[in-house]
């Protein structure tokens, strides 16, 4: 992308999204040591907490407003913009995250700042691989984890999906975003080859937000590293709902739930068919605001 970031555009793509929004939200500004994050926030206060993560690259907070209205019913839903990615949190602190462990106190100072002791985790993609190291490390603070599609939890990725992701991260521009995210959910396959994935429309609205945040300025990198240990996910007590999506190009779904079904003592897996991995949270089948609803309230 040439010439300055349009840091307009992207918060009003940004704001188109978070109208879906139930009524009534908020949003919230928590002081961390790596920056102050911007939490989007609905539901009852007096309701029990429930954190959402996003997924990785363009995805934000806003990422889960098919979801928001439904969850908020019960919960107090707090979604938080990741640190190191787009969205309205700053990156000002004394420190940049660089480590899983530098995530992990940054999520914990996070809920810190919002009063939250213990409380239900849910993460997308790379928003679910945090939330599965924070139950891992911090287990006391996290009463439910559900964990949608995570990737560099169970499985490597597929080495086409890297292919076809490898121009966009070399260099990020609207246009290969668009491209990429169609290629990863089917929408842009002619009809006779697409099958069920080509009844999986995206939402222009997050599609747009999703292109406008390509090239978005940030001061740190996003944190990665290598997948949980075995022994450490068998050791993991805690309810784990693992939702996966069954046409997703990312990796092999049932290999995923085949792998942490062996490991994780106490987790549930579904694998939801006819979805991709990048459609969810926002384009997900109702079963997937159905079993969220009934893992929570358990």
């Amino acid at each position: 992308m040439s010439g300055a970031y349009d840091m307009d555009g992207f918060l009003a793509a940004y704001e188109t999204v978070m109208a879906k929004w139930p009524a009534g939200r908020e949003a919230l500004a928590v002081r961390t040591p790596f920056g102050t994050a911007h939490v989007n926030a609905c539901g009852p206060r007096s309701g029990p907490p429930l954190v959402l993560l996003p997924g990785g690259g363009g995805a934000t907070s806003a990422s889960w407003y098919a979801q928001a209205a439904d969850l908020a019913r019960t919960h107090r839903v707090l979604a938080v913009d990741l640190i190191g990615a787009p969205g309205r949190g700053t990156e000002a602190g004394d420190r940049h995250p660089r480590t899983v462990a530098d995530l992990v106190a940054w999520l914990g100072a996070v809920l810190d700042g919002l009063g939250v002791g213990e409380t239900a985790l849910a993460g997308h993609s790379y928003g679910a691989w945090i939330a599965l190291h924070h139950a891992l490390r911090a287990p006391a603070r996290v009463r439910r984890l559900a964990l949608l599609d995570p990737t560099g939890c169970f499985a490597g990725y597929r080495p086409a999906y890297l292919l076809h992701a490898l121009p966009m991260l070399l260099r990020p521009t609207p246009a290969r975003v668009r491209a990429f995210l169609r290629w990863e959910t089917g929408t842009g396959a002619p009809p006779a080859r697409a099958g069920a994935r080509d009844r999986e429309a995206l939402d222009p609205d997050w599609l747009r937000l999703q292109e406008a945040a390509a090239g978005f300025p940030s001061v740190s990198k996003p944190v990665t590293g290598p997948r949980p240990a075995p022994d450490a996910l068998r050791g993991l007590d805690v309810p784990v709902l693992l939702l996966l999506a069954g046409s997703s190009r990312t990796h092999d779904a049932y290999r995923v739930a085949a792998r942490a079904g062996a490991l994780l003592p106490r987790a549930e897996t579904v694998v939801l068919p006819g979805v991709s991995h990048h459609a969810l949270p926002q384009a997900a089948p109702a079963e997937l605001g159905r079993r969220l609803t009934e893992f929570l309230g358990r």
